[in-house]
């Protein structure tokens, strides 16, 4: 298994800043994300505060990053990361059910567009998942709540549907128009994953309550909190210091994930940061095997 240098989770404004110093610094990486980029940058009206480039629409911005990276031969791993592992002297990335392998992380995640509900932190991993894939087997024939963000997810709804045999499917986003046998559509909210040990239904917004086994979050953004454990978090964003580091050793920090301002311009800066931080950490822990350590 290929083990780099620097695994960028995020493909947004800091993710990019990250990937192009570690590219300029002759450092091997992936970077994790979408070739959308980010949607917050298409979707931004005008940009007045980001140096060197007066008032600029997001689409125009948006093409600029992707044309730069194109330029610099820096290619986008097309996957959304579940789960971050702390192995002691590497990472863990876990991608559906390939694993990929990093001495560093740098978090460019973004914040979540949706907060989670009271139950679906505590009952992770008893009942409540991240991923379709990894864990829609474990629900062959049984009933479950699937919440999805993101369009482009409803593909790994088609798949639950076809393991379960009932399907309650809650979309959080308009022109949802899914469909599937064994699916039915929850008209309201989902508030509360219910359950003591591990998920035992879900709760809705006019108190109806429905038992599951399972629930599925097919989010567009994972709390860095939730990918990886320990990770030190104040407030809902990541816990860095100037260096972007953040309590656990070789892992950064770098964009809204560590709080506001939510600007682009403090993304691309934070991610120049996390990038040589990262950098120097792998020159310190290779001047450490070598001996030649101060």
């Amino acid at each position: 298994m290929n083990m780099v240098d620097i695994a960028i989770v995020g493909s947004g404004p800091a993710g990019i800043s990250a990937a192009l110093n570690a590219k300029i610094r002759n450092k091997s990486y992936y970077l994790f994300g979408t070739a959308a980029l980010s949607d917050k940058v298409r979707r931004s009206e005008c940009i007045s505060n980001y140096p060197g480039v007066a008032d600029v629409g997001g689409m125009d911005l948006h093409k600029m990053f992707a044309d730069q990276l194109s330029g610099a031969g820096i290619e986008i791993t097309e996957k959304r990361i579940t789960g971050i592992y702390n192995m002691g002297k590497y990472f863990s990335l876990l991608a559906d059910q390939e694993e990929f392998q990093a001495k560093t992380v740098i978090l460019a995640t973004g914040v979540e567009t949706v907060r989670p509900i009271p139950g679906e932190r505590e009952l992770l991993g008893r009942g409540v998942s991240y991923c379709a894939t990894c864990d829609g087997n474990l629900y062959k024939g049984k009933t479950i709540a699937v919440i999805c963000d993101n369009i482009e997810m409803e593909e790994e709804v088609s798949y639950l549907a076809e393991l379960a045999a009932k399907v309650y499917y809650r979309p959080l986003f308009k022109g949802s128009s899914f469909a599937a046998e064994g699916v039915e559509r929850l008209s309201g909210p989902v508030t509360k994953i219910c359950g003591e040990e591990r998920v035992s239904g879900i709760c809705l917004k006019d108190g109806t309550e429905i038992p599951v086994d399972g629930v599925f979050f097919l989010k567009e953004s994972v709390s860095p909190a939730v990918l990886l454990w320990g990770l030190s978090v104040e407030e809902g964003h990541v816990a860095v210091n100037r260096k972007m580091e953040t309590n656990v050793k070789g892992c950064y920090a770098a964009g809204d994930c560590t709080g506001t301002p939510y600007q682009i311009a403090k993304a691309v800066g934070e991610g120049n940061v996390a990038a040589h931080s990262a950098i120097r950490y792998l020159a310190e822990q290779m001047a450490r095997v070598s001996g030649k350590a101060p």
